[in-house]
């Protein structure tokens, strides 16, 4: 390169040596070219590198420059254009909208009534145009708020047309939500008839309130060993209430296990949700007072064991008041249980019994989340599966 260079300024230096000689006399130009070469060539490398590029990175700078100046006379003047273009669409449309207001102004007092507006758009359109949907447009373009539209709220045709179409969509998706709204209704609506089908909540007939009598004899036989002071008097056989406990009780006596057939009957029908409620309530509360009856059997025992083995002797007339008082209570329970539920209430006053019966008993919120089958019938879901649900919404949140 820098041989390159040195040859270049050479020939340079030639050609304008040959053109001062042209009007230079021959005898002043007796100059050995070899010379001028030489003193060229003894000046030292690195300034004239140093030289040649300074002078290449300003040609660079300048043409750099002179290309920034070109591209923003270009941007500007495609700035210029489109706003040229803008000026002329808008000058367009306004016009276009002030030919339409004067069609549209039938009787030219300067403003479009909604019945005018109406008109005109139905014979622009081609198409009928309710009354709803033209006063939906008036309100969109009407910014004065005066009923009417002025020129300057005024719009072209096409922009009624695409407003039009607008409320158009805007009410079909809103029928289409109102259709959806209204199925979902009635599916909730069949599935809390199902619902009421499948888990006997109504009111207990006359048939249901006599039935719900009945599960009360499991606890008057099992408790008539409490009993049997009272019963066993002289004077009790002339009593008709005692001889048809005694008829009861040899009846429930004869059936072999009777007092387990008695308490799994009981358990297994009250877990049937088309029983009506009331009955199946005292099914539950019916064995749970067989079972309540268990613990003072235990208490006599209990102590007269420990009696026995102290070497105390309990009066024989402690037993049998004990023995009274408990039947009496029972007695006093069951009437309480039978009148309650003859009367079509739930007897849910008994102290702890009542209450864990309650919770026992199935309710409306536990059959969330079940379907319906092909036949309309509820199907609940199984406790496993909404588990699994309410984990994975856990999980979610």
């Amino acid at each position: 390169m820098y041989n390159i260079i040195c040859k270049a300024t050479a020939i340079a230096i030639i050609g304008t040596t040959s053109s001062i000689n042209a009007f230079t006399p021959i005898a002043q130009t007796n100059i050995p070219i070899t010379r001028a070469a030489n003193t060229f060539q003894s000046l030292p490398s690195s300034n004239y590198h140093q030289h040649s590029t300074q002078l290449y990175g300003a040609a660079d700078d300048d043409a750099q420059d002179n290309e920034i100046e070109r591209l923003k006379r270009q941007a500007a003047k495609l700035r210029a254009e489109a706003a040229s273009l803008e000026a002329d669409k808008a000058k367009q449309l306004a016009e276009a909208a002030e030919k339409a207001f004067n069609k549209f102004d039938v009787n030219s007092d300067g403003e479009v009534s909604l019945s005018e507006l109406k008109m005109g758009l139905e014979k622009e359109l081609k198409t009928e145009i309710s009354e709803k949907r033209v006063t939906e447009l008036m309100k969109i373009f009407d910014t004065s708020g005066d009923g009417a539209l002025q020129l300057d709220e005024f719009v072209t045709v096409d922009r009624f047309r695409n407003q039009l179409e607008a409320l158009a969509r805007e009410e079909k998706r809103l029928a289409a939500e109102a259709e959806q709204e209204k199925k979902r209704q009635e599916q909730e609506v069949l599935l809390a008839e199902a619902k009421l089908e499948f888990l006997n909540e109504k009111e207990p007939t006359m048939s249901d309130k006599a039935l719900s009598v009945l599960p009360y004899l499991f606890p008057l036989m099992d408790g008539l060993q409490y009993g049997r002071f009272l019963l066993s008097s002289d004077d009790a056989g002339a009593n008709p209430f005692v001889v048809i406990l005694a008829v009861l009780y040899s009846l429930y006596r004869s059936i072999p296990f009777s007092g387990f057939v008695a308490f799994f009957a009981l358990n297994i029908l009250s877990g049937n949700p088309s029983i009506n409620r009331l009955v199946r309530y005292n099914m539950q509360q019916a064995i749970y007072l067989d079972i309540a009856l268990f613990f003072p059997s235990l208490l006599i025992g209990l102590g007269g064991l420990i009696s026995s083995g102290a070497g105390l002797t309990v009066p024989p007339g402690v037993g049998e008041v004990f023995s009274d008082v408990m039947f009496g209570t029972l007695l006093l329970t069951l009437a309480y249980c039978a009148v309650s539920s003859f009367l079509g209430k739930e007897p849910d006053s008994i102290p702890l019994i009542s209450q864990a019966v309650k919770d026992r008993m199935p309710s409306m919120d536990m059959l969330e989340g079940g379907t319906l089958d092909n036949e309309g019938r509820f199907i609940p879901k199984m406790p496993e599966r909404r588990e699994e649900d309410d984990k994975s919404d856990e999980d979610k949140k």
